[in-house]
């Protein structure tokens, strides 16, 4: 009788190990897609939405857990922006939640950079000509990127996706050069203003179709 219990015990454990193993197996490891994201971005007085394009790699651990990597581009040039030019963003981080047969929902976290192509204007003046010009620089920014995910599955290789969230971005204190005319000696003058450091938070929203292999 024990001998009889001890083997449908075993028998047991083995059926559902193998069960669990056969449902990870299922799942590809990995993932790759291509999106569209729309990220708000500070103006003058106002917030702009710029859209964008970009790609996604994600490696699935298990139905869980995953880790990820994506790159973003938005390609419009803004020149009313308190950082102007196009913007673009990296990130990297992971994914967990609960996935179901079609569908899954999951919270994210993603640190990474936003960059925007004109995010400082440094005035240079040249003295024997008495011209002023204005460089423009590129500003890198540290960000992170939190927010919710919900997929759906319509066959077992294609993953539909879409993300809300949102993006952090954390801009360090910088010093920034400008120009005061002296009408009295009728010289140009150059005077340092700093800029405190400051994050805003900014709305993000991904749509994706993605496929698994």
């Amino acid at each position: 009788m024990n001998r009889r219990f001890v083997l449908l015990a075993i028998s047991f454990l083995l059926a559902v190990q193998a069960n669990v193993l056969a449902q990870t197996q299922d799942l590809p490891k990995f993932e790759i897609a291509a999106e569209f994201s729309t990220l708000e971005r500070d103006g003058f007085g106002l917030r702009q939405t710029e859209p964008g394009v970009g790609v996604r790699f994600s490696f699935n651990f298990n139905r869980n857990f995953a880790v990820e990597t994506a790159g973003y581009l938005f390609p419009r040039h803004c020149d009313i922006c308190a950082n102007g030019g196009n913007m673009s963003q990296v990130v990297a981080g992971v994914k967990v939640g609960k996935r179901f047969e079609k569908w899954g929902i999951f919270a994210k976290a993603r640190p990474g950079v936003v960059s925007f192509s004109r995010g400082e204007f440094t005035p240079i003046f040249f003295a024997p000509l008495n011209r002023v010009e204005v460089e423009t620089n590129r500003i890198t920014s540290f960000a992170t990127d939190f927010g919710g995910v919900l997929e759906f599955y319509p066959s077992p290789r294609i993953v539909t996706r879409f993300d809300v969230g949102d993006t952090i971005i954390h801009f360090k204190r910088r010093t920034i050069n400008a120009f005061l005319f002296d009408p009295i000696t009728q010289e140009v003058r150059l005077f340092p203003i700093p800029i405190p450091a400051r994050t805003t938070h900014n709305f993000q929203f991904i749509a994706s179709v993605g496929f698994r292999f």
